[in-house]
């Protein structure tokens, strides 16, 4: 039996440039049968739907519903639903699994840090690293930064992306013998003409088992790499 997941999905209730809500996303997956996503929404440091200027907890409350609204209708449908965030740097982002609510209550001077310094911390308590869309290139963003050594994989299909941004991101990956992942970076679900992620032949239970199966090679890029 094979299972898909979304790895890079974002809500409307965290993410400014998202138009679908956590509990329609769910719904959305589960009709196209998939059997888990995990929700990634912007950061502060990205674009986020969460005001500044709320104290600290508050913005973590906020910025949890899109997953805890998708969780919800997960649990009522038959969809697993895992919590991630992608962490922003003024124009490259890393998507982070692993870590949950309760560690961005408790670490609120994240944004201080340098991005390396950052990654280097998040993976230090146990997240798992992945540079997303490492070659993306439009006029709005203001740089991109590259830290290789900082990540435990690319996400080399990102199924938002041309094929060129994409294939610049493989040859990334190689050139540093990283493992690699897919995602579809969803933010909408009418007409939603990609369906990427993942494959495996083993359900994930945690953040963690989607971790090992990239790291030790077992996951099939959706769309497959193969009919490129």
């Amino acid at each position: 039996m094979i299972y898909r997941y979304e790895t890079h999905t974002h809500t409307a209730e965290a993410s400014a440039c998202a138009h679908t809500f956590g509990a329609d996303m769910a719904e959305k997956y589960k009709s196209e049968g998939y059997t888990g996503i995990f929700v990634t929404d912007h950061f502060f440091n990205g674009n986020t739907a969460v005001p500044h200027d709320l104290p600290w907890n508050e913005r973590v409350e906020l910025f949890c519903m899109g997953y805890e609204h998708a969780k919800a209708k997960g649990d009522e449908i038959g969809l697993d639903v895992f919590f991630g965030f992608e962490y922003g740097d003024g124009g490259s982002d890393f998507l982070v699994y692993g870590l949950d609510k309760q560690w961005l209550l408790d670490n609120d001077y994240i944004l201080d840090m340098e991005i390396t310094k950052f990654l280097e911390y998040a993976r230090s308590c146990g997240g798992f690293v992945v540079h997303a869309h490492p070659f993306r290139d439009y006029d709005y963003i203001r740089k991109t930064v590259h830290c290789p050594h900082f990540v435990d994989a690319v996400e080399i299909i990102n199924a938002s992306q041309p094929d060129e941004f994409n294939e610049r991101a493989r040859l990334y990956a190689e050139w540093y013998n990283l493992p690699v992942t897919a995602g579809s970076d969803s933010h909408t679900v009418p007409d939603r003409w990609y369906a990427g992620g993942v494959a495996v032949s083993a359900p994930f239970k945690s953040a963690e088992d989607y971790a090992r199966a990239v790291k030790e090679g077992k996951v099939t890029l959706l769309p497959s790499i193969l009919n490129k």
